[in-house]
């Protein structure tokens, strides 16, 4: 995998500068869809995918690049990127999923042509509550 770093002079960037910046220097190595496979954030240790008990120092290079990930994009100290090149892949569309949380904060799945569209409020004929044991299935 190559290894790309972007040095930033300031304040780090908000992780959707930093994810842009990371998308652009990919479209300039010739990738023609640059996507994220994998990320991680120095200062607070997120990551994504995030896997528990995964160190996050190395979870996202090992992951991106198992997944088909080819460049490395390092944007200043703060963030790493894992990029792939999407095009040719077919894409999905419309998902008729959702994910939405009722008042309490409970996670629901819910199927939208049941919910409707503009419907933000689970409702027992359209979602499923997400407990423990759901969640690990799907």
């Amino acid at each position: 995998m190559k290894n790309v770093h972007i040095d930033y002079q300031g304040t780090a960037p908000d992780f959707e500068r930093a994810s842009e910046m990371a998308k652009d220097i990919a479209s300039e190595r010739d990738m023609q869809q640059p996507t994220i496979m994998s990320w991680h954030q120095h200062s607070n240790q997120h990551m994504s995918p995030y896997y528990d008990g995964a160190n996050p120092d190395s979870w996202c290079e090992k992951y991106g690049e198992g997944n088909g990930g080819q460049l490395e994009v390092s944007v200043g100290d703060e963030y790493d990127f894992v990029m792939m090149d999407a095009q040719g892949y077919e894409t999905l569309g419309e998902m008729p999923l959702r994910n939405l949380s009722d008042a309490s904060g409970n996670p629901y799945l819910c199927l939208t042509p049941i919910l409707g569209r503009q419907s933000k409020i689970p409702t027992p004929e359209a979602c499923t509550y997400l407990d423990g044991w759901l969640a690990d299935q799907l």
